[in-house]
């Protein structure tokens, strides 16, 4: 089996923000680091376990870390 990053953040998309999935499952569209964390704190997420630069937490598809405009 191969390790995956539970968190993925996916392509930046035309109309702007990113999709985000957690373990598989999408959890909606982020358009900003602040929106990223909203959505991971819903997921169950703590302050404590949100760390966007971790590459074992976050895989960042498509476009550079933070890049939220296509």
């Amino acid at each position: 089996m191969v390790w995956q990053a539970p968190l993925v953040v996916h392509p930046p998309s035309p109309g702007g923000g990113r999709r985000v999935s957690v373990r598989g499952e999408d959890v909606g569209l982020a358009h900003d680091d602040g929106e990223l964390v909203g959505l991971l704190r819903a997921a169950g997420f703590g302050d404590a376990d949100i760390a966007l630069d971790d590459p074992h937490l976050v895989e960042w598809r498509g476009g550079a870390p933070h890049q939220w405009a296509a």
